[in-house]
């Protein structure tokens, strides 16, 4: 028989937690010491202790008297939200850019960005114990509009590829950088961190490690005899001057950095007449995905070549406008293969 178990009135009941009131600095140092144990890279890191200072610099001048993270309430969410979207300066604080010179507002990518951040620090603290209530958990990232534009079209890239002098070192290495992010859809980071032995210049495979990787796991990265053939040029022309095996450098020798690469991309997209579109490494990721998928490559090779975890990511980076739709079903109409079959056609 089952032995009788005392009943305890609900008021007596003592499994109410108890939660630690912590302060902002310390929450997020708890974060980051879990983050960097699940193995979360030290870049990820500063991106979560930069957009989370901004918001901690919002609320210390909006809500002085907040002094723990339990007291924020999704109101406080929303607000600095609207507070990013309409009244926050672009660059506000940067050494070398005017602020006042900058619309107000930031773009709805940024703000998702920030507030993506907090999400994912809260919902850590949520999951640690550290707080009763995640105060994130109903407030939504903004609706974005797809943005049809993020493509380079034919005529702008052979302008652009007309803009680096191949004569010099600093041109050439920016004209193979860049026949090598159109023909492989490298992200910038893994095409700025090539070495010679990354590519098998005999099968025309790179190969990118997982350490270097976005999602951690190791690809294959297939590129045409052409990018194989410039790759193979720069790095004859390296070690005449560089005892380094690194493919993309400085006039110096030095690594090449992210910001000055793209810098490099906005200069060549200026040069070439091209207005109302970003001209960063991404755009051009953007720009092989869409080629790669007009010229006929499935989905699922795109997605492996490009080191996508989820297939529903591929088609963010495949988005056609109307003459890509046009030339797509004139290519394949099918009642124009049926005239054709039965030789019959308009008069």
């Amino acid at each position: 028989m089952k032995r009788k178990e005392r009943r305890v009135p609900i008021g007596n009941r003592s499994d109410h937690q108890e939660f630690p009131r912590i302060g902002f600095q310390q929450a997020l140092d708890f974060v980051i010491n879990a983050k960097r144990a699940e193995g979360l890279r030290e870049r990820t890191l500063k991106d979560y202790v930069k957009n989370y200072g901004y918001f901690l610099g919002w609320l210390t001048e909006k809500y002085p008297e907040i002094e723990y993270v339990d007291e924020l309430t999704s109101t406080h969410f929303r607000d600095h939200v609207n507070y990013m979207r309409y009244d926050a300066k672009r660059y506000s604080g940067h050494k070398f850019i005017n602020e006042n010179k900058q619309r107000i507002g930031l773009t709805d990518t940024t703000v998702n960005i920030r507030l993506r951040t907090l999400k994912a620090i809260f919902n850590q603290l949520r999951r640690d114990r550290l707080i009763e209530v995640n105060p994130l958990e109903n407030v939504s990232l903004i609706r974005q509009d797809i943005d049809l534009t993020n493509c380079l079209t034919d005529e702008e890239v052979k302008a652009i590829l007309a803009q680096p002098n191949q004569k010099d070192f600093v041109g050439y290495r920016d004209f193979v950088a860049i026949v090598t992010m159109l023909d492989s859809g490298l992200r910038i980071n893994e095409l700025l961190s090539l070495r010679i032995a990354d590519i098998d210049f005999q099968t025309r495979f790179i190969t990118i490690p997982g350490e270097r990787s976005k999602n951690r796991k190791p690809r294959l990265v297939p590129i045409s005899t052409h990018a194989s053939k410039f790759l193979l040029q720069l790095v004859s022309e390296n070690k005449q001057h560089f005892s380094t095996d690194r493919l993309f450098m400085s006039c110096f020798g030095e690594p090449l950095g992210q910001n000055h690469f793209n810098k490099r991309l906005k200069y060549y997209g200026e040069k070439a007449g091209i207005s109302g579109k970003k001209m960063t490494a991404h755009v051009y990721r953007h720009t092989w995905a869409k080629n790669l998928t007009i010229n006929g490559a499935d989905p699922f090779s795109l997605q492996k070549m490009g080191g996508w975890s989820d297939i529903r990511t591929v088609r963010r980076y495949i988005q056609m406008d109307a003459s890509d739709i046009r030339k797509s079903h004139d290519d394949h109409s099918p009642l124009n293969n049926f005239l054709t079959q039965t030789g019959r056609v308009s008069r």
